[in-house]
């Protein structure tokens, strides 16, 4: 069985992810307060206890989901010995999960990790005023034609198609005005549904441009390892093991589509069988099951899911 360590994405926090790991095993707990002085920050305080919208924060959610993340990584190794070098063939994480793969994968060290995490999200909040920005879900349709809805929809705005989820699920995203008009041309179009998503900004397209630029600084500044295990970039689906080529995509991902569709095709294409989901909520498991119908899919996010997970790791 080749097996895939897949990382999620913002969207997939929630007050109390977490808390039971940090409970149940002093290796989670190890994470979280390196965490929290890596970021002088009590970060794992609002994790725990909320209240939701400080935790919804961009700047919070994102190194808040990779803590969790690696608290599965860092149990899976302290009490299991199942390692990311010893058991996965590759890694993969959505949007910010990349970070987290790369964390679980000695790219980044944890600390680092976190504190780039927090500059992501102060960026992307930061690089366009509330309310100038918008993203949409599409429903239903492929994503040529989703993107050429976005395309259409643009009338010399920024919109563009920013995560390509599965066939049928497609994110767009850019000014508000004209992701609205792209969302009517979605529908007649064919989409079933098209869904404005709460979101605080329009990430991943253009406007994200100050953001990217704030990742080139501040990745040209972290020490940097080759991954122990190779790990795909969300913006060309495949996987990446030279520092200078990780760097560059993690800048362009800022402002570029998440290929998360193809990311999971390209990986079952590569023999992968069993799409492993690290950290909190079962969103890439869902998405597994759509982009690669022959692999399995599980996912690890509490203790209760060890006893699951550990039979299919071990076998």
């Amino acid at each position: 069985m080749s097996i895939a360590f897949v990382f999620p994405g913002q969207g997939s926090q929630a007050v109390g992810m977490g808390k039971a790991l940090a409970d149940n095993f002093p290796a989670a707990r190890g994470v979280f307060a390196e965490v929290d002085e890596a970021l002088a920050q009590n970060l794992s305080r609002i994790m725990w206890e909320g209240p939701e919208a400080d935790l919804t924060l961009t700047e919070n959610a994102q190194p808040a989901l990779m803590a969790v993340s690696m608290a599965v990584v860092r149990v899976l190794e302290a009490e299991h010995g199942i390692s990311m070098a010893g058991k996965a063939s590759c890694l993969a994480g959505h949007s910010l999960g990349e970070y987290a793969a790369h964390a679980a994968a000695g790219t980044f060290s944890l600390a680092d990790t976190a504190r780039l995490l927090k500059i992501r999200g102060k960026a992307m909040q930061a690089a366009t005023p509330v309310g100038i920005g918008a993203m949409a879900a599409l429903l239903g349709l492929d994503f040529a034609t989703a993107a050429a809805a976005a395309a259409e929809g643009a009338q010399g705005d920024v919109c563009q198609a920013a995560n390509d989820n599965s066939d049928g699920q497609v994110v767009i995203s850019g000014h508000k005005a004209a992701v609205e008009r792209a969302a009517e041309i979605a529908k007649a179009k064919g989409a079933k549904r098209a869904i404005m998503l709460p979101v605080s900004a329009p990430f991943h397209c253009a406007l994200m441009q100050p953001a990217a630029d704030a990742m080139a600084e501040a990745l040209a500044q972290v020490a940097m390892n080759a991954p122990s295990v190779p790990v795909y970039a969300n913006v060309r689906a495949s996987a990446l093991t030279e520092p200078a080529a990780i760097r560059a995509s993690l800048v362009e991902q800022v402002t570029g589509t998440v290929r998360w569709r193809e990311c999971v095709a390209n990986m079952a294409a590569g023999g992968v069988t069993l799409f492993v989901e690290l950290g909190s909520g079962k969103v890439l498991t869902g998405l597994a099951k759509k982009n690669a119908p022959n692999a399995q899919g599980i996912a690890i996010g509490t203790p209760e899911d060890f006893l699951n997970a550990l039979p299919l790791l071990k076998g």
